[in-house]
């Protein structure tokens, strides 16, 4: 047998060889890098800049740009020059099964919780090193504060995403903890951590907020059968037509342990 001629072990080997190769698809890697990087950017970024970051020409991105728009992934902004995300990458992971699951049951207790409280509420859900709002529901009076579904900010810098990483078990918490501490300061991570000790011990978390006079964020967490998997939030704010705080307070934990049994929690 020459050596150019293969056996079957040979071939067999090869094709094994082929198959746990790593394909590349440029025109898909591209799309997804220009996506990515729109989705850590905090402005919107021209089609220059993105050139730029991903160093990558004009010429080379500007059919992948379009061809994002026309689909709906990105969009050009409102506020400034440049291209942002739009929200279809939010609403397609929203359509998967357990996060639709979650909303399905969530909607009417966060409705009811809302007539119950005469306040505005929001769901929040862990995504990287982030939490995103997945839900809201207005305020049924005159007066109310609520926040946007699609609004994202740090789990350490934010009530709900405070909940979310206080209330795990303790073995996810180290591994949530190796992968966010690198993110904030020393200062910042050590109060992060007391304030998440803290609101275990409580079962809740009422702060006041640091974005707005006379709003108390109170939250609460909301389990399934393995893990936390979103926080309720309530932008509390006192008027004559509201329940007071500690009657708030008592509504939302019953409605999160509502929606906690209603997923297995």
């Amino acid at each position: 047998m020459s050596a150019d001629t293969a056996s079957p072990e040979n071939a067999s080997d090869k094709a094994l060889g082929d198959k746990t190769a790593k394909y590349r698809a440029p025109a898909l890697e591209k799309g997804l890098d220009v996506l990515e990087l729109l989705a850590a950017a905090r402005t919107p970024l021209t089609l220059s800049q993105i050139s730029s970051r991903l160093d990558r020409s004009v010429s080379e991105l500007f059919r992948m740009v379009q061809v994002l728009e026309t689909r709906g992934y990105v969009a050009a902004s409102t506020r400034s020059e440049g291209f942002e995300l739009t929200n279809k990458l939010f609403s397609l992971g929203l359509s998967r099964g357990p996060n639709q699951n979650l909303l399905l049951n969530a909607l009417p207790v966060m409705e009811r919780l809302s007539d119950e409280t005469r306040q505005a509420c929001h769901l929040a859900i862990a995504s990287d090193d982030r939490m995103v709002v997945v839900a809201r529901v207005e305020a049924p009076g005159d007066l109310g504060f609520s926040v946007r579904v699609g609004y994202q900010r740090h789990l350490c810098r934010s009530t709900s995403g405070l909940v979310i990483y206080a209330f795990q078990k303790p073995e996810v918490r180290r591994k949530w903890a190796e992968y966010l501490r690198p993110g904030v300061s020393a200062e910042e991570w050590t109060a992060f951590e007391t304030r998440a000790s803290e609101a275990l011990a409580k079962g809740y978390v009422a702060v006041k907020s640091g974005y707005a006079e006379g709003i108390t964020d109170i939250s609460c967490p909301i389990r399934n059968d393995i893990a936390v998997v979103a926080a309720l939030t309530m932008p509390f704010i006192q008027s004559s037509e509201s329940a007071g705080m500690d009657e708030t307070l008592a509504h939302l934990k019953a409605a999160a342990d509502s929606l906690s049994r209603a997923l297995g929690g």
